[in-house]
C-alpha cells in the first residue's frame, strides 16, 4: 500500500497518511479512505491468520507474529478501532556499573536526549498520537541498583518529549554498586514492561559495555522473557581507551557475540554498536529508528 511513493505502515493508517498523503490512500489507483483502510486490514490479518502453517518463519520470531496479529486481528474483526492503549511500550535500560566513568555516563545521557531528539525520531514517536508509543528510562548496574530516571510516559507531543529530555539533562549520577548485574536489568525490564501489557507490542533496550558477572545469567532468562512476548534489543558500547582502530572494533565483536547469544531473543531481535560513548548518540539514533519502524502491511500479506 503506497501513496505518492510512500509504504504505509501499519500504525500509519489514520495520522500519518492524512498528514503526508493529500490525497489519501492509494490501492491499485483507487483511493481508499479510513474506513476503507480498516476494512483491507481486517481481510489482511485474518486471511494471514488462517494461513499461518504456511509462513516462512520459525522459533520466536514467529510466536512473537502470531501475538501481534493475533492482538490486532481480534480489534479488527470487532469493529473497534485499530488503537490500542498503545501501540509500543519501549523501556530503555542504560548501563550505570562501575566500569562506566562519570564522563562516560554523561555521554550516555546526553547520546539518549540528541537521539530522541532526532528529527526521524520524534517523527516516528509522534506518527499516531491516538495510539502512542510508552517511554521510560531506567539505570542498570549491580543485583539491586536497579532506578527509574523517567517513568512510563506516553509520547503525545514535542512537549511531552522536551520535558523527559530536561529530565534526563539535569539528572545526577547517584552512587550504586560497581558489578554488572545484566540479568537482574532483564529481569527488571521485563516486569516494567508488563505493566503495559496492553500495548500492541513491548520492547527492551538495554545498553551495556560488558558481559554480566552477578546475578542471574541471562542465557538463563531471555527464553522465559521472549515467550512474554517481550522483544530484547541491545546497544553494545565499546572502550574509549584504545587508540587503534582494529581493537576498539575486536572489543567491540567480542561483546556483540556474547549480547547476541546471551541476551537479545524476539522477534526481529538485533544488537547495535558503538564506537565507545562518544559515538552513543549516533548508535542510539539508528536503534531507534529500527525499533519504531512498525509492522509494514507486506508482512502480514
Amino acid at each position: 500500500m503506497t501513496c505518492s511513493g510512500w509504504r504505509v505502515r501499519l500504525g500509519d493508517c489514520a495520522d500519518w497518511c492524512n498528514a503526508r498523503c493529500n490525497r489519501g490512500v492509494h490501492v491499485a489507483g483507487i483511493a481508499l479512505g479510513f474506513e476503507d483502510i480498516v476494512n483491507v486490514l481486517r481481510t489482511s490479518v485474518l486471511r494471514a491468520l488462517s494461513h499461518l502453517p504456511a509462513w516462512p518463519m520459525s522459533g520466536q520470531r514467529s510466536a512473537g507474529r502470531l501475538i501481534w496479529a493475533g492482538t490486532l486481528a481480534a480489534s479488527l474483526a470487532s469493529g473497534t478501532a485499530v488503537a490500542a492503549e498503545c501501540r509500543q511500550a519501549l523501556a530503555l535500560a542504560l548501563d550505570v556499573s562501575g566500569s562506566v566513568d562519570t564522563r562516560e555516563y554523561q555521554l550516555q545521557l546526553d547520546g539518549l536526549v540528541t537521539a530522541l531528539n532526532d528529527p526521524e525520531v520524534t517523527q516516528a514517536l509522534l506518527d499516531l498520537p491516538s495510539a502512542p508509543v510508552a517511554l521510560m528510562v531506567f539505570e542498570w548496574s549491580g543485583p539491586v541498583d536497579q532506578a527509574v530516571l523517567v517513568p512510563w510516559t506516553d509520547i503525545t507531543s514535542r512537549q511531552v518529549l522536551e520535558e523527559i529530555s530536561t529530565r534526563l539533562a539535569r539528572t545526577v549520577r547517584r552512587d550504586a554498586a560497581p558489578g554488572t548485574a545484566l540479568g537482574q536489568a532483564m529481569i527488571s525490564g521485563a516486569a516494567f514492561l508488563n505493566q503495559k501489557s496492553a500495548c500492541w507490542k513491548r520492547t527492551l533496550d538495554i545498553s551495556g559495555d560488558g558481559k554480566s558477572n552477578l546475578g542471574p545469567r541471562p542465557r538463563d532468562l531471555k527464553d522465559g522473557i521472549g515467550a512474554q512476548g517481550i522483544t530484547i534489543n541491545a546497544l553494545v558500547i565499546g572502550t574509549d581507551a584504545p587508540k587503534i582502530s582494529d581493537l576498539r572494533q575486536s572489543d567491540i565483536a567480542e561483546i556483540s557475540s556474547y549480547f547476541h547469544a546471551e541476551v537479545i531473543v524476539g522477534p526481529d531481535a538485533f544488537v547495535e554498536t558503538s564506537l565507545g560513548f562518544e559515538d552513543y548518540a549516533r548508535a542510539m539514533t539508528v536503534k531507534l529508528k529500527r525499533e519504531l519502524d512498525g509492522l509494514t502491511l507486506s508482512e502480514l500479506q
